[in-house]
């Protein structure tokens, strides 16, 4: 059923939607507004009557549930677009989402009548997110010119984008980079979708800058989701360097929808992942040998290999021949000559940890990409296969064209846990599970921090598991999330795993001594900490403590220390020691920082 638009407002102010649609027509070739257009004007501004979330709620379902079942759909909707007023203060979307999507729907057919009466007709953005809300359920593709319009409106845009979803992929991200995307950059990307010149719309796509402060992880996805870039590689008759250029903006894509640096990776949320990584699998044997093309590549690589993108649903042996050809690419002689622009890049030639100079001939981000490059692909490629086990431990460093980001993926039946049933942020990093010998299973339970959330725990929460001995098994039981998941995708309750004790041991011991990805300050650091654990009276014997130690995050080649201590005036005060590379070997820099702990009082460095 459908709600003609010709029946006009429920009452004498115009429908959000007709407001919308007017402003739109006046836009030259149909563009759509960076951040939206306001709503109009209410005539008055509405008290707010301090209702709690459980009140809004039981008032709001009080007032939905006869209209929802009402053969009229039309008085319906006019009933509650006048009765909104009783809930007295503005509501957020979300709410109403929340709200709308516990209901029971008895007779769906009402519903979507319901729902369009009000995305059409209603006069209050509560009615109208009341019926986009409806219609994240119901939707059918006839609504999407309706939710196309309203989400113009810059309040309505994520309710309408939301909405789209469900029915239009690529309609909704045309939608959400119209409201979102304000960079000049890709503006012109928006608008050649906007007109769908397909040739306009590749030409600007090639171009989008690979810049993460413009790209975000979502921007990605949502980018992708709008001009379908594995579509036009996989109908590419013939690879020319047009196709080439997509491709490896494809890539670069997928790699920043991978990104855990904020919320969940946005790869999960992107449907027509597998068809991409197919399409840029099948054309990068024609990329142009180079250490953004390398690490591109490596990158997809990781991310099938122990990633989110795991999580999709792949086809028995697609995922790991499409592994298999990102290593032929990479194993070809012109790929390996693009990783000996530096002989020393990684400061370990023989992969053993040790020390090296750093060369002049690539500057600093692509040395420190190089030696990334060459580990992580010892780690894919080279290294000994090593026998299928139920739970795997894989220390992943990210490309260093981001912020340095190392995360301990925890896969168990081949599956990695984090994204699977968090989704917030990455795992904890390897010294805080490895090092620490928190992983060790004894027959005294232990609650172990898994993840916690990019913004920290006490914001979005982390991920939990007790880990205990139970004869010759070792348990993971007791899952604790501290806040709601993100999404529906992660809200699954968590099952107890029981592994073999002999397996499990094996593969912490493995994990731990395994050193095939770190870098010479990432060494460093690793050893100061072992070395304190083992003698903390070094810091003890000052009245000083260890906050953390680790690697600079504005400078990944040097080591950084947080000591503390208590000030003259009872404060506490904290050094910031940092040890550069200096071309010795990672052992040496450690010891000597041992040594100067045991006989210089730390509370005197800053002097």
């Amino acid at each position: 059923m459908s709600a003609p638009e010709g029946r006009g407002a429920l009452t004498s102010r115009p429908s959000l939607y007709s407001y919308a649609l007017r402003l739109h027509r006046a836009e030259p070739d149909g563009r759509l507004p960076a951040m939206g257009y306001p709503l109009p004007e209410a005539p008055g501004t509405r008290r707010r009557s301090g209702r709690s979330w459980a009140e809004f709620r039981d008032r709001l379902t009080e007032l939905l549930r006869p209209l929802l079942v009402s053969p009229d759909a039309v008085g319906a909707a006019a009933t509650f677009d006048l009765r909104l007023s009783e809930l007295a203060s503005p509501v957020r979307p979300h709410h109403i989402r929340l709200v709308v999507k516990r209901l029971v729907l008895e007779h769906e057919d009402r519903a979507l009548a319901l729902a369009r009466c009000l995305t059409r007709t209603g006069t209050s953005a509560e009615a109208v997110c009341v019926g986009l809300a409806l219609l994240a359920r119901l939707g059918e593709p006839e609504d999407v010119p309706y939710l196309r319009t309203l989400g113009q409106l810059r309040d309505l845009t994520g309710p309408a984008v939301f909405a789209l979803d469900a029915v239009d992929r690529p309609t909704a991200a045309l939608v959400w980079l119209g409201h979102h995307a304000e960079a000049p950059e890709l503006r012109g990307l928006v608008d050649a979708l906007v007109t769908a010149d397909e040739e306009a719309a590749r030409r600007c796509l090639v171009t989008v800058p690979r810049e993460p402060g413009i790209v975000t992880p979502e921007t990605a996805r949502r980018i992708a989701e709008a001009s379908r870039p594995a579509e036009l590689l996989l109908r590419a008759p013939v690879v020319g360097p047009g196709d080439a250029a997509l491709t490896a903006l494809t890539g670069w894509l997928l790699f920043r929808m991978t990104s855990l640096r904020g919320d969940w990776a946005e790869i999960l949320s992107y449907p027509d992942a597998v068809r991409a990584y197919e399409a840029v699998v099948a054309h990068a044997g024609e990329l142009t040998p180079t250490l953004d093309h390398y690490g591109t590549l490596l990158s997809m690589a990781l991310d099938l290999h122990s990633g989110p993108s795991r999580l999709h649903e792949w086809e028995p042996g697609r995922r790991e021949a499409l592994l298999e050809g990102l290593g032929v690419v990479l194993s070809r002689p012109e790929y390996v000559a693009v990783l000996d622009a530096d002989a020393d890049a990684d400061g370990d030639t023989d992969g053993d940890g040790g020390g090296g100079g750093f060369g002049d001939g690539v500057g600093v981000v692509g040395r420190r990409r190089i030696g990334w490059a060459r580990r992580s692909t010892r780690q894919l490629f080279s290294l000994p296969a090593q026998p299928v086990t139920r739970l795997r431990f894989e220390a992943v460093v990210r490309d260093p064209v981001e912020p340095a980001m190392v995360e301990l993926r925890v896969l168990i039946d081949g599956r990695p846990l984090v994204p699977e049933f968090f989704g917030w942020g990455p795992a904890n990093d390897p010294e805080y599970l490895l090092d620490s010998g928190r992983l060790w299973a004894t027959g005294e339970p232990t609650e172990v921090q898994l993840a916690e959330a990019y913004c920290t725990e006490g914001c979005c929460g982390a991920l939990y598991v007790t880990i205990r001995r139970d004869g010759d098994q070792v348990v993971w039981s007791d899952w604790r999330r501290p806040a709601p998941p993100p999404s529906s995708l992660h809200a699954r309750d968590l099952p107890e795993y029981r592994f073999d004790a002999a397996a499990y041991d094996a593969e912490v011991t493995r994990a731990e001594n395994d050193r095939s990805w770190t870098w010479p300050a990432r060494r460093v650091s690793r050893l100061i900490a072992a070395g304190l654990r083992d003698r903390p009276e070094l810091l003890t014997r000052w009245d000083v403590r260890l906050g953390w130690v680790g690697t600079d995050v504005r400078d990944p080649d040097r080591t950084a220390m947080s000591l503390l201590y208590a000030g003259e005036d009872g404060s506490l005060k904290q050094y910031m020691w940092h040890i550069p590379e200096d071309g010795t070997a990672p052992e040496e820099r450690a010891a000597a920082v041992l040594h100067r702990l045991a006989t210089v009082d730390p509370r005197t460095y800053g002097s």
